[in-house]
């Protein structure tokens, strides 16, 4: 497949979806502030899935949820994962932060595991001390009743002024659409073969989900793109949620 990329950004905050194309490859791309429009075929095979998991199982995934996660990566620990250029491209402050700290060295980077959702940052990181964090493709695979937690938890060691960068799987994303019947946990909430869990976020109900907790808002966009495989006629729809949050410089 070739790869062919249009990137399409805002002229005017007057005109939020009005784009102007760039082009590289055989990948289509915009932002936009709405969700892109059902076909009548995935409108009514979304209607259709409306089984949820037992409650059963969903205990069993929950406790389960490391486990799964740990042998997912052994799995894939080099076939999976490549470079992702595009944060760079796309969040200005991590280029930054590289290049603009002569202090940086890797070697002195510290590197501990913790569940975001009841491990306190404290114990690792000083309070109000962190310039930047990245929550990418981080906060779909945690349960959406303790996603709350995780903000609560970074809210304490980033500094005040300073951003979480967030990208992860936007509404209606061809992963989404994908998923059998039987692997729906709860609204926007699926379950993979190998017991994974994936969150499938609305603009609406992350900035509610940040602001609830103290941040202010600062981007918070879709990213739309389309790759295109036109000697096999397939066009693949992704939808990703591109925003930054910030901790307000006194907190409200």
């Amino acid at each position: 497949m070739d790869e062919f990329r249009m990137s399409q950004e805002d002229v005017s905050a007057n005109h939020p979806n009005v784009i102007v194309p760039t082009c590289e490859g055989n990948t289509f791309q915009k932002k936009a502030h709405s969700i892109r429009t059902l076909s009548a075929e995935e409108a009514e095979k979304l209607a259709r899935d409306q089984t949820l998991v037992s409650d059963f199982k969903q205990s069993k995934l929950e406790k389960e949820a490391q486990k799964n996660w740990d042998l997912f990566y052994k799995r894939n620990s080099t076939n999976f994962f490549k470079d992702r250029h595009w944060t760079t491209r796309e969040f200005e402050e991590l280029k930054a932060c590289r290049e603009k700290n002569p202090s940086y060295n890797i070697e002195r980077c510290k590197v501990f595991q913790c569940d975001l959702t009841k491990d306190d940052l404290l114990e690792n990181i000083p309070a109000n001390s962190v310039d930047v964090v990245t929550l990418i493709f981080v906060l779909s695979a945690i349960h959406p009743d303790k996603m709350h937690l995780v903000l609560q938890n970074i809210y304490k060691v980033l500094k005040p002024g300073k951003c979480i960068l967030f990208r992860d799987y936007g509404l209606y994303d061809h992963a989404m659409l994908r998923f059998k019947s039987g692997s729906k946990l709860g609204d926007n909430f699926y379950v993979r073969q190998d017991g994974t869990r994936s969150y499938f976020f609305t603009h609406e109900f992350l900035s509610q989900l940040f602001m609830a907790e103290g941040y202010e808002q600062v981007v918070n966009e879709y990213v739309l793109r389309e790759t295109v495989n036109r000697k096999e006629g397939l066009c693949v729809p992704r939808i990703f949620l591109q925003s930054k949050f910030r901790k307000p410089l006194s907190k409200p």
